[in-house]
């Protein structure tokens, strides 16, 4: 014979909290958000530590603790409070050269690589790039791009660092200033892992004048982009742009195993560039 509603709620009500806690523990964050409407029982149980403490990845003591403002960071009555604070308010670790933050439908792990923490092509050079602070920025400094004739940049990340059994992907953020030149249909290629694939950094443009690298050397056309030519950027909920850069799994079977991460021009097409703003590169658990 089947249970009405109230009787199964009732039966759920007698079970002993910390049971309930414990299975809460081994579902996600949602599971346990949805489950509090389920009953007293339930929503006692979903603010357990024990079941926040299931979500937080296992090194975030120790990612926390490489932060300046560790200790601030700690202070919270509940782990459900860390745990949210951590996937709204990412952290600076490492001097300021990476930033920390867990995705806040699964709990897994975020970074994103400073300019400081990357390999740019002349960065060192003044009279190329420049370090620039901006309020709608994540870290203390950007690197603008002044003037160059070919870009590169390059990044790396130990899959320890990251959540297990994921599927990440690599994105440049970046921004193109006012008086930026040289990117309208610039092929690019990007590479992650090995695995290589073309990308833009300008928006969708149609019937605009570009660099043909088919034609040669310095020779501009009319170009019309075609989405098979490669990706381009999308615009960010700060503001910001984002390119997809490519995709790797972290099974978590080899602690020292490193992903190489790159973006550079494709043709050495020869051509000045300027006005480029790089934020850095983001790792992030792939949509679906």
């Amino acid at each position: 014979m089947a249970l009405t509603e109230s009787e199964a709620v009732g039966l759920i009500n007698v079970l002993p909290v910390e049971c309930v806690a414990s299975v809460l523990s081994f579902t996600s964050p949602p599971d346990a958000g949805r489950s509090s409407l389920v009953s007293t029982t339930f929503r006692s149980a979903a603010e357990f530590d024990a079941v926040w403490e299931s979500f937080l990845p296992p090194q975030y003591k120790s990612i926390i603790s490489r932060s300046a403002d560790s200790s601030s960071s700690l202070c919270f009555s509940s782990k459900k409070e860390l745990y949210l604070h951590l996937c709204d308010h990412p952290l600076l670790i490492d001097d300021g050269r990476k930033s920390f933050w867990l995705e806040k439908m699964s709990g897994k792990i975020c970074y994103m690589l400073s300019p400081k923490d990357l390999l740019i092509a002349w960065m060192e050079n003044p009279h190329y790039w420049r370090w620039t602070s901006l309020p709608d920025a994540r870290f203390p400094e950007v690197a603008e791009l002044i003037q160059v004739w070919w870009l590169e940049i390059r990044g790396k990340i130990n899959t320890c660092m990251l959540s297990r059994a994921t599927l990440y992907t690599a994105y440049l953020v970046f921004n193109l200033s006012s008086k930026s030149r040289g990117f309208v249909n610039l092929r690019m290629e990007a590479a992650v892992g090995g695995h290589k694939r073309r990308v833009f950094l300008d928006v969708k443009q149609e019937g605009v004048r570009g660099f043909n690298p088919r034609a040669g050397m310095g020779y501009f056309q009319e170009l019309r982009w075609r989405e098979e030519d490669g990706e381009r950027p999308k615009k960010r909920g700060d503001g910001w742009l984002e390119i997809e850069l490519g995709d790797f799994f972290n099974g978590g079977d080899d602690d020292d195993d490193e992903v190489e991460i790159s973006v550079l021009e494709a043709v050495k097409a020869g051509m000045l560039k300027r006005g480029l703003i790089v934020q850095g590169i983001e790792i992030r658990p792939k949509s679906v």
